[in-house]
C-alpha cells in the first residue's frame, strides 16, 4: 500500500530507470526526484526536471539527501539542506553540459578544454566540500575557488553575473538595489581578475590600506653528493645581498656525516628551514642562496700526519651559490617545490675564504675552482606568500616536517605586536696576531663564551644557525697557518632579557699545532660587555676589541680582575689610568673586531628614550627629554609604546601647568607614528593599553584644555603643522579623554559630571569655530580644516560611551551645519567634506534611527546642493548607496517611513536631473550609481509616498514636468542598457521597480491629462516607455533555459503581461484623443503585438481594430493605419519578429472585430493583405536568415517584390526590394538579372527634373539625373553579364537625351560604348546556358515555391546532374521524385518537400532573326536561348500494340510544352510556369525530323570543310561519313523502310503518304549529301588514308543500291537534284549491329554527350530505349523539331547520391526530354576516366558536335584502332594544292554557276586549313534554300564507280565558282519557282548537290553582294589549341589538339528553311518571302495552330559550342583579319 513519506523526500538518482513499468518514470542518473508516497522498495513522486509528471521508480536507484519541506501536502516545497553553494555548483553543471558540447560543434576547441578543466575542478572541489573533513578555513577557501572558476564559465560561456556576498549568492529582495549594484561590479571585477574577493560589499569610509604581503622562502636540502671529503661536515644556508654585499638573514645549518647523511638520525627528511618575512623590496633585491660548507676532521685534509687523528678541527671547506632572482620567475608560476643544483666550489686561498661567494657570484675563477664534478648540493626551494598563520593553515605538511624558522636580521617591514624578541647577532670580522716567534703563522682559532655578571656561563645562549639546538660555546673554524684571520661567521646569541644587564662575552685565542700531541695553546683573550653604563646596548657597529696577553695556566675563575679593563679605544679613552701591575697585559699589536647588530623588542640603543624612561633620574631635564622624543626611532616608541606612554602620563600628572603642552604634543606625535602603515598594527596595542592600563584619571581635563587651545588658535597662527597633527589624532585623543573621564568618574562616584559635558560642549564649539572659517585665502588653513574633517567622524563611538544618541547626533548635526555651503568652499575641500559626510553615514551612530532623524536632513541637504551643481557625484551616490541599504535593513522600522518620505522630497527630483545629465554624456559607471539610487528609492517608496509626492506638486505644469522626466529616465535607462547583458538579476529588479511606479503614475496621468488638459507629449512618453518595456530583452523568456524561465515567472510574474494590461487600459482611457496617436504609435504597438507571448498578443492585437475604426470616423477611411501598418509590419518581421502563429492570430482576431462593423469589406480586405504579406515576409526572413542559398533568397524576394507592386501597391517597399534584389544577384555575380532588376526602378522613372528626396543610397537630386545614374549603371551590369544585345536599347535612350541637351561629350561616350558593345557581340564567345524544369511539391516549401513549377536558368557549364545535386543541397529535406508524372493530391498536401527536375529545351522567340540568312551565329546564338518564354520536353511512349520485329512503328513522343510568367533571362534565373500544353508526335512525323536534323548536321560539316579548306585534315569527315555509311549499309535505314514505306502502313494511313513522301526524299536527300561529302572527302584525304576512303565509297554504292531498290527512280538522278527535293539537309545514318565491343562504346560516348549507332541486336522492349538509341544515333542541335536529347527518369536504378533525374544508364528510361543529351546525368565513371569527364564539360555539348559517325564502332580491333585509323588521327595539317583544275573540258567550264556556300570548291579564295584556323570563331553564315534550274545535274554518282586510285577523280563541278555569270533575282510573287525547277532566276552549284537560296533574294540586285557572314569575314576569337583533353570515349590521343578537332566543327551555322507552304506571300512592301519547300509538310494529329508552332520551331539552327575564348591578338587572327580586307577589297 502506498503511503506518504516522511523523511525520505528528496534524493539524487544514481542509476539510470527507463520506467519499464506500468507508470514508471523514466529517470537519467544525476536527475533529483521529489518523493511524494513509498510501497516495498518503491518510490512514487516526480523529477525536479519534469514536476507535472507523476510516476514510480525503485527506491534503491535513489540516493536520499536531507531536505527542508515546508507547505506539507498535495502542494509541499522541498528544498534539499546542504550548503547553498554545492547547489549553484551542481544547477550551473548541468547548464554548462549542453553548452560545453556546442563549444565543440561550433570549433571553439580552445574554449572546450578550458571549460572541461574547470568542470573537473569544480566537480572535485565540491567532492570537497560535501566530504565534511575540512576545517572552516579551508571551506572558505574551497568556497573562493568554486565562485571564482563558476563566475570565470558563467562569463566565457555568456551566462548571467552571479551576484555574492561571502561567496554565498544573495537575494536581492533582502539587500538595497544600490548594494545590489556594487555586489555585481564587484562580481564582474573577481572574473576579470580571477582573484577571490573576501568581502564584497563596498569598503566602508576609513578603513585600512592594505598590510603588504610577507614573502618567505621554503629550503629543503635533498643531498650533498660528494666523494673525497669522508668528514663529518656543516652546511650553512643563508640568503645574501649582493648590492649591499651583506648576509640579510640568519644562517640555516645542516649537519652531515661523512657518508652525507643527516649526523642526527631524525633529522632524514627534515633538513628543511623557512626564510621568513621578506619584504616586496626584498624580493627586488640581487637575491642569493649561499652554502658555506665546513668540515670537522683534520687540519690538512689529505695529510695524516697534520695533527692527531683524535682532535677535529672546524676547516673550511667550499662554497654553492644560487641567484634568486633566476629562478624567481619559475619559482612564481610553479606555486611547488622546485629542486635546484648548487655546484660546490673550493677556495684557491684561505685567506680569501671570507669572500669566496663573493667571488664565486662575480665569477672570479682565478680565486676558486671546482674539485669534483660530483660535488654538488640538491636543493628544493618554494616560494610562499601571506603572514605566517596563513602559511601554517595552507602548508601544514611544511610545518610538520621540523621546520626550521630562519628569521631576517633585524625586523620586518611591518612588527607585530605579539612578536617579542631579543637577539643579538654577532659576527667574527678579523684578527690581526703576532708570530709570537714561530717560523710559521700560527693556526688560529676563537673560542667565545657569554657570562653573566657573577662570572657564571650562560647555557644555550649562542647559536650557530638555525635548525640545530644552542650549546654554550664556540669554536670559530681555523684558517691554515694565517696570523691575519677573517672569519665573517654570524652567531646569533638569544641572552635571556633578565641576564642581559651584566653579562659580558669573553674570546679566547688558541693556536692549534699540528704536531703530534697536537695541542691548542691559550696565547690571548679579549672581552666586550653587552650594555654601557648608561643602560644602553651595543651599538650596531664594528668593534675593535684589545687583546690580552695569557697563557694555559692564566684561570678566569675571578673574572673582575678583566672586567675593570678597558675592552676598548672607548673604554680606554673612559678610564686612561690603569696601572700596568695588573695579571694581563695587553698586546698592544694585536687587535681583534667584532661586529653586533640588536634584534630586540626590549632592549634600547637610544639613549634619549632610555632618559626619557628614567626621567625621575634628570627631573631638571624633562623638558629636554620631552622635546627630543620626536627624534627617537619608530621601532623603538613601538617597542616600549606602554612604558612611554605611562611614563608620559605620570610626567602629566606630576605637574599639570608645566609639562601639559609637551606631554600633549609627544602624546600626538607617537599617535600619528601609529598611522604608518609599518607600525599600523601596533593599534590594537594601544587600544589595549586604553582599556586595560591606562591608569591617567586627571588627564582628560588637561587633554580637552589643549586641544580646545589649539583650534582657538588656529584662526591666528600661520604655521599650524602641529595644530593638523592634533587634528589626525583626534580619534585616539578622545579615546584618552574619554577613557580618563570614565576612570574619574569610577573613582569619585560621578562628580563634575556638568563641567565634562559643558567642556565638550565648548570643545565642539570650537570645533564649529574652525570649520565656519573662511579659508578661501588660506591654504594652511584649508589643511587643518581637512584634517579635522577627516578625523571628526572616528569620535562618534568614544562619544557615545559618554553621551546618548540623541546628544551625539545633535553634535555632529551641528558641526556638519557648521560647515559652508558648496558655493563658499573649494573643490578640495566639497572631496574632504563630502568624504566626511560619508564616514558619517557609515559611522554606528548612523544606523540608529533616533539619530537618522536628526542627521538626515542636514546630509540631505548637502547632497543635495552638490547634486544641484553637479560636483563630486560619484562620492554623492556612495554616500546615498550607503543610506538607501541601512535604511532597507532597518525597513521593519516605523520610522523609515518618515525617512524614506524626506528623500522623496529632497532627492527624487534632483535624481532624476541628475540621471538625465549623466545620460546624455553617457558616463556609464556615474550612471550605474545614481540609476541604482533611483531605483532603490523607488523601491522604497509605497501608496502613501506615491499619494504624498503627486498631491505636492503645485500645479499640473510641474506634475507634467516630473512625469516628462521620469518616463524619459525609465526609457533611457532601457535603451542605453546601462547594466551590461549579464546582470540579469540586476535587469530583473529594475524592471519590476519600473512596472509598479508605472502603475502609479498612470493613475495620474489618466487623471490629469486626459480631459481638457489633454497633452500630448506625456501621453505619448508613456506609450513608448510601455513599448520599450515590453520589448526589453531582458523579458524575453522565450530565448531563456525552462529552469530559469520557471525561477523568473514565481519570482516577478511576467512583467510584459503587466504591462500591456496597463497599456491597454490607459488606450481605452484616452477616447477620441486615440486620433493623436494615429499613425504614430502603430509601429511602436505593432512591436508589442510582434512578441512571441499569447497573452500579450490578445491583448495588443485589438487596438488595431480601434486605430482602424478610429481612422474611419474621422477621415471616412483608415489609409494611414494601412499604410503604416504595412511600413513597419515589414521592417519588424525582416528583424526576426513575428512566426505563423502571430500571423494567424491577428487575422482571426482583427476579423473577427471586423466582422461587426459598417465597413467591414474594406476592413476584411485589408486584414487579409495583412496576413498575406506577412506570409510573404515570414518567407523571406526565413530564407534570408541562416544558411539558405541564394536561389532561395531571390525567389522569396521577387516574390515579395511582387506582392507589394500588384497586390497593395506600395510603390516605395517596392522599390526597396528591388534594391535588396539588385544586391543579391549582385552578391551571387548575376549581372544580366541586377540589370533586369534595377530596370524595374528606372521605368518608374521619367525623364523630367522633378526634385527627389534623398532615399536609400540616393542623394537628394531631380528625377532627370536619377533616371540617368540608373541607365549607367544597368548598361555597366549588362555588360558584365555579357549581355550587350539588353543594353544598346538603353544606350540609345541615353544618346537620344544627350543629343536633346547638346550634351555632346556625354553623347559620343555613349556611342562609343553601344559600338563597344556591338564589337562584344561579334568578337566575345558567350557560353549557352542549359535550362531546367523543377516542380516542389509538398507543404512544408516556403508559400513563394509550394507546390509550382519553374524553369530555372543554369549556371555556365552547369549540367543536368550539377543541377540536380545544387538544387537537393538547398532543400536538404527534399526527396528527389523518380517518375515524370504530374503528383497527385496527396503528394501536394503532404508535410513534405518533393522535388522534380528534369532539362527541357528553350523554344526562341526571335525566329525572324534566326531564319536570316546573312546573320552571324554570334548573334543567333544569342536569340536562341534569350528573351525565351517557351520551353519543350519529350516523352517517348508507345500507342497501340507494340510491333517486336521493328518498334518504330509505335514508338511515339508525347511533347509538353511550358509557357513562363516571363522572359528568361529577367529579374531572377528562374520563373513560375504559367501554361502548360502537350501535344504527341505520330512515329512518321519523329523519324522526318530524325532524319532532316542528321541531314542538316552533315551539310553543315561539309560546308565548314568547302569554305574553310582545311590542309588535308578531314578526320572529322572521314569519321562522320563513315558513321553514317556504315550505319545505312548494316541496316539502319532499313527500319525505317520497312516501318513506313510497308504497303500495310500506306494502306493503313494514307492520310500520310505527304509525309511518306518527304521522308523519301529526305533520305534521298542523304544520299545526295553523302555523294557531296565524299568527293570533299577525296579531295583532302591523305594517301595513307585511301583504303578507308574506298570502305567508304563501296559501302556507300551498297547504300545507294538499297535505296535504288527502294525508289527505281533515284539512279536517274543527278546528285544536284536534292537542290530542288530537299529544303531541309540532314542526313539519316541507318542502324547497323553491334558488337559487345560497339556497346561498350555506346557506353563510352553517351557519357561525355557523343553519339552512336545502333544496330539491329540494340533493339529492346521499350520504347524509350528504343528512343534513346535513335536519339543518340541522331543528337539534336538546338532546333525545334528535334526529338534527339534524351533525359530518362529512372524509378528503380536511381543512386542514393545521384538526383531524381539519374543517369541513361543507371535504369530505364521513363522518360526523355529535348534537353542535350549533354545535360544526361551518367554514371560515375572510374577513376582513370573522371579528370577527362570533368574536362570534357569544357568540350561542345552534344547537340554541337558531329555524330557518332565520327566514332564508329567498326573502327575498334580488339579495343584499339586500325592502322590507318590511327594513321588518320595522326595525320599532321599539310600544305594544300589550290583547288581549281585547269584541265577540266571547256564543256565542263561552261554550266553555270553562282555564288553558293555550297560549291565544293572555294574559287579564288585560298584554302584555309581546317584545323589551324581557331575554332572560336563563326565558322560558316547560315544558307536558305534554293531550287535550281533543271539540267544542271550534270554530276551524277556513276562518278563513283571506277576504282579508287592514289588520287580521287576530277570533278566536273569544280571550276563552276569561276564562272563570270551571276545569279538573276528571284520574283518575289512567284511561289511555284522552287517546284518545278524552270525558274531561271534560280541557280545553284551542279556539284554540291544542296542549294543556296542566292544572295540577291535580299537584296534585289542583279549582281550577288559580297559574302560578309563566312569564316574569312568575321574577326576570328583566338582559341587555345593547345588543351589536352581526354574524353573517356576515345583513348588515343590525337597528334594535334583535340579540342581542336572537336570545337572546329561545332559553331557551324544551321541552313535556314523556307517558309512552309501555307504561309501567305507577303506584301510587297516588306522583305521578299523565302521561296518555298518543294512540299507541304502537314501534321494531321495537329491542330492547325499547333501544327504552325511545330513547323515555326523546325526552322531552328544550330547553337554555338560551349567553349571559353582566349582574348584576341593572336597571330592566327592577324591573318584572318588581313584575309578578310583583302576578300573586301576583291569584292
Amino acid at each position: 500500500m502506498w503511503t506518504p513519506t516522511e523523511e525520505e523526500k528528496y534524493g539524487v538518482v544514481i542509476c539510470s530507470f527507463r520506467g519499464s513499468v506500468p507508470q514508471g518514470l523514466v529517470l537519467e542518473i544525476g536527475e533529483t526526484v521529489q518523493i511524494l508516497e513509498k510501497c516495498e522498495g518503491w518510490y512514487r513522486g516526480v523529477s525536479t526536471k519534469k514536476p507535472n509528471v507523476k510516476g514510480i521508480f525503485p527506491a534503491n536507484y535513489i540516493h536520499l539527501k536531507k531536505a527542508i519541506v515546508s507547505n506539507r501536502g498535495q502542494y509541499e516545497t522541498v528544498v534539499p539542506l546542504e550548503d547553498s553553494i554545492v547547489t549553484e555548483v551542481t544547477a550551473t553543471l548541468q547548464e554548462w553540459a549542453s553548452l560545453w558540447k556546442q563549444l565543440y560543434v561550433k570549433h571553439k576547441v580552445d574554449l572546450f578544454y578550458k571549460l572541461r578543466h574547470v568542470m573537473n575542478e569544480l566537480i572535485d572541489l565540491r567532492r570537497q566540500l560535501l566530504s565534511g573533513h575540512l576545517t572552516q578555513d579551508q571551506v572558505r577557501e574551497v568556497k573562493r575557488h568554486i565562485t571564482v572558476r563558476l563566475d570565470w564559465g558563467n562569463e566565457h560561456l555568456g551566462l548571467d553575473l552571479v551576484p555574492r556576498k561571502d561567496f554565498e549568492v544573495v537575494d536581492a529582495d533582502q539587500i538595497s538595489v544600490s548594494d545590489l549594484y556594487k555586489m555585481h561590479l564587484s562580481s564582474r571585477q573577481s572574473v576579470q581578475q580571477s582573484t577571490s574577493q573576501v568581502d564584497t560589499m563596498r569598503p566602508r569610509h576609513g578603513e585600512t590600506c592594505r598590510i603588504p604581503v610577507p614573502h618567505h622562502f621554503f629550503l629543503s636540502l635533498k643531498s650533498f653528493t660528494y666523494n673525497t671529503i669522508g668528514e663529518d661536515t656543516d652546511v650553512f644556508f643563508s640568503l645574501y645581498d649582493m648590492r649591499e654585499g651583506k648576509q640579510i638573514s640568519e644562517r640555516f645549518l645542516v649537519r652531515l656525516n661523512k657518508n652525507g647523511g643527516p649526523r642526527n638520525p631524525e633529522k632524514i627528511e627534515r633538513m628543511c628551514a623557512l626564510f621568513t618575512d621578506l619584504s616586496s623590496k626584498d624580493m627586488k633585491r640581487d637575491l642569493y642562496v649561499v652554502a658555506h660548507v665546513i668540515r670537522i676532521g683534520r687540519m690538512l685534509l689529505n695529510d695524516s700526519k697534520k695533527g692527531p687523528a683524535h682532535l677535529h678541527y672546524r676547516r673550511p671547506y667550499g662554497c654553492a651559490v644560487l641567484s634568486i632572482l633566476d629562478v624567481l620567475q619559475s619559482l612564481t608560476e610553479l606555486k611547488e617545490e622546485k629542486d635546484f643544483v648548487l655546484k660546490v666550489y673550493t677556495c684557491n686561498n684561505e685567506s680569501e675564504w671570507s669572500q669566496i661567494h663573493e667571488n664565486i657570484i662575480r665569477k672570479s675563477s682565478a680565486k676558486y675552482s671546482a674539485p669534483s664534478a660530483s660535488h654538488g648540493l640538491i636543493i628544493s626551494l618554494q616560494l610562499l606568500r601571506g603572514d605566517m598563520e596563513q602559511i601554517r593553515r595552507e602548508n601544514p605538511m611544511v610545518f610538520n616536517r621540523g621546520l626550521a624558522i630562519t628569521r631576517k636580521l633585524g625586523f620586518p617591514d611591518v612588527i607585530m605586536p605579539g612578536d617579542i624578541r631579543n637577539d643579538l647577532y654577532l659576527t667574527l670580522e678579523k684578527g690581526d696576531f703576532e708570530r709570537g716567534g714561530k717560523s710559521v703563522q700560527k693556526n688560529i682559532e676563537v673560542t667565545m663564551y657569554v657570562l653573566y655578571a657573577d662570572g657564571e656561563i650562560l647555557k644555550d645562549c649562542i647559536s650557530l644557525g638555525s635548525g640545530e639546538p644552542n650549546r654554550s660555546s664556540y669554536h670559530s673554524f681555523v684558517l691554515y697557518h694565517s696570523n691575519s684571520p677573517r672569519w665573517g661567521e654570524i652567531i646569533k646569541l638569544p641572552i635571556p632579557i633578565d641576564r642581559f644587564r651584566g653579562s659580558h662575552l669573553r674570546f679566547e685565542f688558541r693556536h692549534c699545532s699540528t704536531k703530534d700531541k697536537g695541542e691548542k695553546k691559550l696565547f690571548g683573550f679579549a672581552f666586550s660587555p653587552l650594555m654601557r653604563d648608561d643602560g644602553t646596548t651595543l651599538s650596531d657597529d664594528i668593534h675593535e676589541l684589545y687583546v690580552y696577553k695569557c697563557d694555559e695556566n692564566s684561570t678566569f675563575n675571578n673574572h673582575a680582575l678583566y672586567l675593570g679593563l678597558p675592552c676598548c679605544k672607548e673604554d680606554y679613552n673612559g678610564c686612561p689610568n690603569i696601572p700596568s701591575s695588573l695579571i694581563f697585559q695587553r698586546s698592544t699589536k694585536e687587535s681583534f673586531f667584532i661586529s653586533t647588530q640588536l634584534s630586540s623588542t626590549k632592549l634600547t640603543q637610544n639613549v634619549d628614550l632610555l632618559a626619557l624612561l628614567k626621567w625621575k633620574a634628570f627631573p631638571d631635564r624633562i623638558m629636554d627629554i620631552l622635546g627630543r622624543l620626536r627624534h627617537v626611532s619608530g621601532e623603538e616608541i613601538v617597542k616600549f609604546l606602554q612604558d612611554i606612554l605611562d611614563t608620559l602620563f605620570v610626567i602629566l600628572d606630576d605637574n599639570t601647568e608645566k609639562y601639559g603642552l609637551l606631554v600633549f604634543q609627544s602624546l600626538v606625535f607617537i599617535i600619528n607614528l601609529l598611522r604608518d602603515i609599518k607600525y599600523f598594527h601596533f593599534r590594537p596595542v594601544m587600544d589595549t593599553y586604553i582599556q586595560k592600563h591606562f591608569a591617567g584619571a586627571l588627564a582628560y581635563k588637561e587633554l580637552i584644555r589643549c586641544l580646545k587651545w589649539y583650534m582657538d588658535c588656529s584662526a591666528e597662527l600661520i604655521r599650524q603643522d602641529h595644530i593638523q597633527e592634533a587634528m589626525r589624532a583626534l580619534e585616539y585623543l578622545f579615546k584618552f579623554i574619554v577613557q580618563s573621564r570614565i576612570l574619574y568618574s569610577r573613582a569619585t562616584c560621578g562628580m563634575e559630571e556638568e563641567q565634562f559635558r559643558s567642556s565638550i560642549q565648548e570643545l565642539f564649539q570650537s570645533i564649529r569655530f574652525v570649520l565656519s572659517l573662511d579659508s578661501r585665502n588660506s591654504e594652511t588653513l584649508l589643511f587643518t580644516q581637512a584634517a579635522l574633517l577627516n578625523s571628526f567622524p572616528t569620535i562618534f563611538d568614544e562619544l557615545l560611551q559618554m553621551f546618548t544618541v540623541q546628544e551625539v547626533a545633535e553634535f555632529v548635526r551641528g558641526t556638519l551645519g557648521s560647515m559652508p555651503s558648496t558655493v563658499h568652499i573649494g573643490q578640495s575641500m566639497d572631496v574632504v567634506k563630502l568624504q566626511s559626510i560619508a564616514r558619517t553615514v557609515d559611522s554606528r551612530l548612523f544606523s540608529f534611527s533616533e539619530s537618522r532623524r536628526i542627521l538626515l536632513p542636514v546630509v540631505l541637504h548637502h547632497i543635495h546642493l552638490h547634486l544641484r551643481q553637479q560636483k563630486e557625484l560619484l562620492i554623492c551616490s556612495g554616500i546615498l548607496g550607503s543610506i538607501f541599504s541601512i535604511v532597507k535593513t532597518s525597513s521593519l522600522e516605523a520610522d523609515v517611513m518618515e525617512e524614506v518620505e524626506m528623500m522623496v522630497e529632497s532627492l527624487l527630483d534632483v535624481l532624476l536631473q541628475t540621471l538625465l545629465t549623466i545620460m546624455s554624456k553617457s558616463h556609464a559607471q556615474e550612471a550605474g550609481e545614481y540609476v541604482s539610487c533611483l531605483l532603490s528609492l523607488l523601491r522604497q517608496m509605497c501608496d502613501t509616498h506615491y499619494q504624498h509626492l503627486l498631491d505636492n506638486f503645485q500645479s499640473k505644469d510641474e506634475l507634467k514636468e516630473f512625469l516628462l522626466k521620469i518616463f524619459c529616465v525609465f526609457r533611457n535607462l532601457m535603451k542605453m542598457s546601462v547594466f551590461p547583458r549579464d546582470w540579469m538579476v540586476m535587469r530583473l529588479l529594475t524592471s519590476n521597480i519600473i512596472v509598479t511606479t508605472v502603475q502609479y503614475l498612470s493613475s495620474a496621468l489618466h487623471k490629469n491629462f486626459t480631459e481638457t488638459d489633454f497633452d500630448f507629449k506625456v501621453w505619448n512618453s508613456y506609450f513608448s516607455l510601455a513599448v520599450l518595456f515590453i520589448n526589453q530583452p531582458s523579458l524575453q523568456l522565450e530565448i531563456i533555459t525552462s529552469t530559469k524561465r520557471k525561477k523568473i515567472l514565481d519570482k516577478y510574474g511576467d512583467m510584459r503581461v503587466m504591462m500591456a494590461y496597463e497599456l491597454f487600459s490607459m488606450w481605452q482611457n484616452l477616447g477620441e484623443h486615440k486620433i493623436h496617436f494615429i499613425p504614430g504609435m502603430i509601429g511602436p504597438f505593432l512591436g508589442v503585438t510582434l512578441v512571441p507571448q499569447p497573452e500579450v498578443r490578445n491583448i495588443m492585437i485589438p487596438i488595431f481594430h480601434d486605430m482602424m475604426d478610429w481612422e474611419q470616423r474621422k477621415n471616412g477611411n483608415f489609409k494611414q493605419v494601412e499604410a503604416e501598418l504595412i511600413d513597419k509590419l515589414d521592417s519588424m518581421v525582416s528583424e526576426g519578429k513575428g512566426d505563423e502563429s502571430y500571423r494567424e492570430l491577428f487575422g482571426l482576431l482583427l476579423l473577427e472585430k471586423v466582422e461587426q462593423e459598417t465597413w467591414r469589406e474594406t476592413g476584411i480586405s485589408f486584414v487579409t493583405s495583412v496576413t498575406r504579406l506577412m506570409e510573404r515576409l515570414l518567407d523571406y526572413r526565413d530564407c534570408m536568415k541562416g544558411e539558405e542559398t541564394e536561389n532561395k533568397k531571390i525567389g522569396c524576394t521577387v516574390n515579395l517584390m511582387n506582392f507589394y507592386k500588384s497586390e497593395i501597391n506600395k510603390e516605395e517597399m517596392y522599390i526597396r526590394y528591388i534594391h535588396k534584389l539588385c544586391d543579391m544577384h549582385l552578391q551571387a555575380e548575376n549581372y544580366t538579372e541586377a540589370a533586369f532588376t534595377l530596370l524595374l526602378y528606372c521605368e518608374l522613372l521619367q525623364w523630367e527634373e522633378r526634385p527627389l528626396r534623398e532615399f536609400l543610397h540616393y542623394p537628394s537630386q531631380t528625377e532627370w539625373q536619377r533616371k540617368e545614374g540608373l541607365c549607367r549603371k544597368i548598361i555597366h551590369y549588362f555588360n558584365k553579364g555579357k549581355s550587350w544585345e539588353f543594353g544598346i536599347p538603353l544606350c540609345r535612350e541615353l544618346a537620344c537625351q544627350y543629343e536633346s541637351l547638346y550634351d555632346y561629350q556625354s553623347l559620343s561616350w555613349i556611342r562609343k560604348m553601344e559600338a563597344s558593345y556591338y564589337d562584344n557581340i561579334m568578337e566575345q564567345q558567350r557560353l549557352e546556358p542549359e535550362f531546367f524544369r523543377v516542380g516542389f511539391y509538398g507543404r512544408k516549401f516556403p508559400f513563394f515555391l509550394r507546390n509550382k513549377e519553374y524553369v530555372c536558368r543554369g549556371h555556365d557549364y552547369e549540367r543536368l546532374e550539377a543541377f540536380q545535386q545544387r538544387m537537393l543541397s538547398e532543400f536538404p529535406q527534399a526527396v528527389a521524385m523518380q517518375h515524370p508524372n504530374h503528383p497527385d493530391d496527396t503528394i501536394l498536401q503532404c508535410d513534405a518537400q518533393y522535388l522534380q527536375i528534369y532539362a527541357v529545351t528553350p523554344i526562341p522567340d526571335y525566329v525572324d532573326v534566326l531564319q536570316m540568312d546573312r546573320v552571324p551565329d554570334r548573334v543567333k546564338s544569342f536569340y536562341r536561348v534569350n528573351n525565351v518564354r517557351k520551353f519543350r520536353y519529350d516523352r517517348p511512349f508507345h500507342k497501340g500494340p507494340k510491333d517486336k520485329e521493328n518498334e518504330f512503328k509505335s514508338l511515339w513522343i508525347e511533347r509538353t510544352t511550358l509557357t513562363l510568367t516571363h522572359s528568361l533571362p529577367g529579374i531572377s534565373r528562374w520563373f513560375e510556369v504559367e501554361r502548360r500544353e502537350l501535344v504527341e508526335v505520330s512515329p512518321l512525323e519523329n523519324a522526318i525530323q530524325v532524319v532532316e536534323n542528321k541531314n542538316q548536321e552533315l551539310r553543315a560539316l561539309i560546308s565548314q570543310y568547302q569554305h574553310k579548306q582545311v590542309h588535308g585534315n578531314v578526320n572529322l569527315l572521314s569519321m562522320c561519313l563513315n558513321g553514317v555509311i556504315d550505319a545505312a549499309v548494316n541496316g539502319g535505314i532499313a527500319r525505317y523502310q520497312e516501318a513506313f514505306f510497308d504497303k500495310d502502313y500506306i494502306t493503313k494511313h494514307p492520310g500520310d503518304a505527304e509525309k511518306i513522301t518527304q521522308l523519301k526524299e529526305l533520305m534521298q536527300e542523304q544520299v545526295h549529301v553523302l555523294g557531296v561529302g565524299l568527293a570533299v572527302h577525296e579531295k583532302f584525304v591523305h594517301p595513307e588514308m585511301r583504303p578507308l576512303h574506298k570502305k567508304l565509297i563501296d559501302q556507300f554504292q551498297m547504300m545507294r543500291a538499297s535505296l535504288y531498290h527502294e525508289f527505281p527512280g533515284l539512279d536517274k538522278l543527278s546528285p544536284a537534284c536534292s537542290g530542288t527535293s530537299t529544303p531541309r539537309g540532314n542526313v539519316l545514318a541507318s542502324h547497323s549491329p553491334m558488337s559487345p565491343e560497339n556497346i561498350k562504346m555506346t557506353h563510352r560516348h553517351s557519357e561525355a554527350g557523343n553519339v552512336v549507332m545502333l544496330g539491329d541486336s540494340s533493339m529492346g522492349e521499350a520504347p524509350e530505349d528504343l528512343y534513346h538509341h535513335m536519339q543518340l544515333a541522331y543528337p539534336n542541335p538546338r532546333y525545334q523539331g528535334s526529338v534527339t536529347n534524351v533525359s530518362v527518369l529512372s524509378s528503380s536504378q536511381a543512386s542514393p547520391s545521384s538526383s531524381s533525374l539519374s543517369s541513361t544508364h543507371s535504369a530505364p528510361s521513363q522518360m526523355i526530354t529535348s534537353a542535350p543529351s549533354s545535360a544526361r546525368g551518367s554514371p560515375s565513371l572510374p577513376d582513370k576516366y573522371r579528370h577527362a569527364r570533368e574536362m570534357m564539360l569544357l568540350l561542345p555539348t552534344h547537340r554541337d558536335r558531329p555524330s557518332s559517325a565520327m566514332y564508329p564502332a567498326a573502327i575498334l580491333e580488339n579495343g584499339q584502332l586500325p592502322n590507318f585509323q590511327r594513321a588518320l588521327f595522326q595525320q599532321v595539317v599539310g600544305a594544300c594544292k589550290p583547288c581549281s583544275d585547269p584541265n577540266l573540258s571547256v564543256a565542263e567550264k561552261a554550266v553555270p554557276a553562282a555564288p553558293s556556300s555550297w560549291s565544293l570548291d572555294s574559287g579564288a579564295r585560298e584554302a584555309q586549313p581546317f584545323l589551324s584556323a581557331h575554332t572560336g570563331c563563326i565558322l560558316a553564315p547560315p544558307v536558305p534554300p534554293r531550287s535550281l534550274l533543271h539540267g544542271h545535274y550534270s554530276l551524277h554518282f556513276d562518278a563513283f564507280h571506277h576504282p579508287l586510285g592514289d588520287t580521287p577523280p576530277a570533278l566536273p563541278a569544280r571550276t563552276l565558282r569561276k564562272s563570270p555569270l551571276h545569279p538573276i533575282p528571284a520574283s518575289p510573287t512567284s511561289p511555284q519557282s522552287g517546284l518545278d525547277g524552270s525558274n531561271s532566276t534560280l541557280s545553284g552549284s551542279a556539284s554540291s548537290g544542296v542549294s543556296s537560296l542566292s544572295e540577291s533574294n535580299f537584296g534585289h540586285s542583279s549582281e550577288a553582294p559580297p559574302r560578309t557572314d563566312t569564316m574569312d569575314s568575321v574577326p576570328s576569337q583566338a582559341w587555345n589549341a593547345d588543351e589536352d583533353l581526354e574524353p573517356p570515349y576515345l583513348p588515343v590521343h590525337y597528334s594535334l589538339s583535340e579540342s581542336a578537332v572537336l570545337d572546329s566543327i561545332k559553331a557551324q551555322p544551321c541552313r535556314s528553311h523556307s517558309a512552309p507552304g501555307c504561309v501567305i506571300p507577303q506584301d510587297p512592301m516588306d522583305p521578299p518571302a523565302l521561296p518555298p519547300k518543294p512540299y507541304h509538310p502537314r501534321l494531321p494529329a495537329l491542330e492547325h495552330d499547333e501544327g504552325m508552332l511545330l513547323r515555326e520551331e523546325a526552322e531552328r539552327p544550330r547553337g554555338l559550342h560551349r567553349k571559353a575564348s582566349l582574348p584576341p591578338g593572336s597571330t592566327k587572327e592577324e591573318q584572318a583579319r588581313m584575309a578578310w580586307e583583302h576578300s573586301r577589297g576583291e569584292q
